[in-house]
């Protein structure tokens, strides 16, 4: 059964039903995955011009009212207070000059009410042995910290629930680590920027926002569609062989 039957001298263009169906379904879908992926990679570029605008802002001042998170993201932020070195975690396996090592997040008690944020203050390496996991020392008394505010989550698969042990975590889980410590917590993790005499590494990077990788996601979507329009025609143009046909 064919939608339709066109000749042009020796040649017939003749689709069928069930393969056409097919084959617009599959052009849909990789022509949608391919316009998100171009969404993404706008969005992503938006985050960057702003990040790159906050460098050059002043920092904005944390208090004891909760921050909009979007609004803050890449943003540079100050807080004062005192760090709660109790709650310090560690995430694992993570890497600074291709040395293994640990980023130390410690949760700061802001002046003047109840909530806190918790501040990425560091790498520290790994050391002789995993079997003695690092105590970098955590500054005592109020101090006043500068960083950028980023996602509070770790992206990450993970096949079964189960609670980490310790202070070394293999991620960060927000929500887990706040039902954990019962600490009311602004919804962003401070990256910390200013100085402080504790032997942590703090060179951030600029934040990969992945826009290359959304890029070339959609050009590979949109190359497949434009496989897959130009194999239909293909396979539905054949040489005419007479009227039975």
């Amino acid at each position: 059964m064919h939608l339709l039957k066109l000749r042009v001298g020796a040649w017939q263009f003749a689709p069928g039903v069930w393969p056409t169906l097919a084959a617009l379904f599959f052009f849909v879908l990789t022509l949608w995955l391919g316009n998100w992926q171009s969404g993404r990679a706008e969005t992503k570029r938006a985050l960057q011009a702003r990040y790159d605008v906050a460098m050059q802002e002043a920092p904005i001042h944390v208090g004891n009212t909760l921050l909009d998170r979007d609004s803050v993201l890449y943003r540079k932020l100050e807080v004062r207070g005192v760090f709660d070195p109790s709650h310090t975690i560690l995430l694992d396996n993570r890497i600074y000059k291709s040395v293994a090592g640990y980023h130390v997040l410690t949760p700061l008690i802001i002046d003047g009410g109840p909530l806190a944020i918790l501040v990425n203050r560091g790498w520290v390496g790994v050391g002789r042995s995993r079997e003695q996991v690092p105590l970098p020392p955590t500054p005592r008394g109020r101090v006043q910290i500068e960083g950028m505010a980023v996602e509070p989550q770790s992206r990450y698969l993970e096949l079964a629930h189960t609670a980490p042990q310790g202070r070394v975590w293999e991620n960060l889980d927000f929500a887990r680590y706040a039902a954990t410590t019962r600490l009311t917590l602004q919804p962003v993790l401070l990256l910390q920027t200013s100085p402080q005499a504790d032997g942590l590494q703090r060179d951030w990077p600029r934040p990969d926002t992945g826009v290359s990788m959304h890029v070339s996601y959609a050009i590979q979507w949109y190359s497949l569609a434009t496989t897959l329009a130009v194999l239909w025609l293909v396979l539905n143009v054949k040489r005419h062989r007479g009227d039975g046909d």
